[in-house]
């Protein structure tokens, strides 16, 4: 007769395994990632970002198939990130301007690093051009309770990312040195004088 705990040892050695691969998975993205707000990207190899996660290159390979497959998993697993720190509430302009700046805190010189390798490196061309698309969708779910109607509404927005754009924390924080409360400040300063324009109608008490 089989022993009664022979089903549940074997189901809790599958799920252990499952989870050893699945943080193994996540170390190596992890990896990908910060390597690549360090460095440029030329300079990164599949032994860096496996020495980088602890494990050799065969396991990489093993997980992510070729360079190609690690790239596309680094990508999405980035996006995720961005788009769950940047997450704030519709309409609220002072906790927009919060979180991005918390985000660009974060991840702002990492960014312009891979900014200044758009063009001839296609890791850092694919995140910047998706990362573009990812802001001034960001910005138009932030700010549309208090966008004008009509054909105001893009100038708006196109106004309202030149605003929240990394490019602005970066002249602020690191040409001019400001310290966080005030690159906040005037980032905030920009975004209510975009949505408080003669006919545009006013933010609101956020």
């Amino acid at each position: 007769m089989k022993s009664p705990t022979v089903a549940p040892t074997r189901t809790y050695r599958m799920t252990a395994r499952a989870r050893a691969v699945q943080e193994t998975r996540e170390r190596v993205l992890d990896a990908v990632v910060s390597l690549h707000e360090q460095r440029l990207s030329s300079d990164i190899s599949l032994a860096d970002v496996a020495a980088d996660a602890g494990v050799s290159v065969q396991t990489v390979l093993r997980h992510f198939g070729s360079r190609e497959g690690l790239v596309d998993a680094a990508l999405e697993r980035a996006t995720a990130a961005v788009e769950d720190e940047r997450r704030s509430e519709p309409g609220d302009v002072a906790g927009a301007v919060r979180v991005v700046v918390e985000h660009y805190e974060r991840r702002g010189d990492g960014v312009l690093l891979l900014l200044a390798q758009e063009g001839t490196e296609a890791f850092a061309t694919r995140v910047t051009s998706n990362g573009r698309v990812m802001h001034r969708r960001w910005v138009t779910e932030c700010f549309a309770p208090l966008l004008p109607p009509g054909a105001g509404r893009e100038e708006a927005v196109d106004l309202l990312v030149v605003a929240t754009d990394v490019y602005t924390w970066k002249l602020l924080r690191r040409d001019r040195g400001l310290p966080v409360p005030v690159t906040r400040a005037r980032m905030e300063a920009l975004v209510r004088a975009v949505l408080e324009r003669p006919g545009r109608g006013g933010p609101g008490p956020h």
